[in-house]
């Protein structure tokens, strides 16, 4: 499996038979391009511009933007209905939460997580082998809230996501770096592509920085 960061929550994930493509965004809004790419699987948490523009994804792809259970083109899906605040969506409504599983490996897409789900909830998605988590603060969990869902997940790699870049159009995010500082990740290099083999995963937790 194959994960390339897009920018913002957005990620290329590949597969053997499968491309998937996580919250395509409204470039202006973001204040980065939309790359140009194909998919087999767009899956939107909400659908706030910044998240939902599917319209960018070139092919024919299978949308899917609410909780359930699917499999399609050797991928199992699952969405789990969570919230885009901490007062149950009265804020800004709900999210949902897209576990990819493929190849013996486990993604989880966090899309704007606003608030910690219970425990007895995060028994329910089960095993994660890669955590695609929001850092940024505004509209998603704090760096803090981040590190607090990571040790209760327990994945074997963390990808930040949903933080301020040079450039950013969306106000109020964090940077990267706060979230690093707490994590206590010095001297991380930012890789073009995450490479992720069942084999290859180790018991000690990383945390993986993707450029865009």
């Amino acid at each position: 499996m194959e994960i390339k960061y897009l920018g913002h929550s957005s990620f290329l994930i590949k597969t053997n038979d499968a491309r998937i493509v996580t919250d395509p965004y409204d470039s202006k809004m973001v204040g980065l391009k939309f790359p140009k790419v194909e998919a087999d699987i767009v899956t939107v948490s909400h659908g706030h511009k910044d998240h939902n523009q599917t319209e960018q994804v070139e092919g024919t792809p299978k949308v899917f933007d609410w909780p359930g259970q699917f499999e399609t083109k050797g991928v199992r899906v699952w969405g789990f209905r969570t919230y885009h605040d901490k007062k149950e969506g009265a804020e800004r409504g709900e999210n949902v939460m897209f576990k990819f599983e493929c190849e013996g490996i486990s993604v989880l897409h966090c899309g704007d997580l606003g608030a910690i789900p219970p425990d007895v909830f995060l028994d329910e998605i089960g095993d994660v082998d890669v955590l695609l988590v929001p850092v940024g603060n505004k509209y998603t969990i704090s760096p803090d809230e981040a590190i607090e869902l990571i040790k209760k997940v327990e994945p074997g790699i963390v990808v930040p996501m949903h933080y301020s870049f040079d450039g950013c159009a969306i106000e109020g995010l964090l940077p990267l770096s706060d979230f690093l500082k707490k994590m206590r990740v010095e001297n991380s290099v930012p890789l073009d592509k995450l490479v992720v083999k069942k084999e290859g995963l180790e018991e000690e937790m990383k945390v993986v920085i993707l450029k865009v």
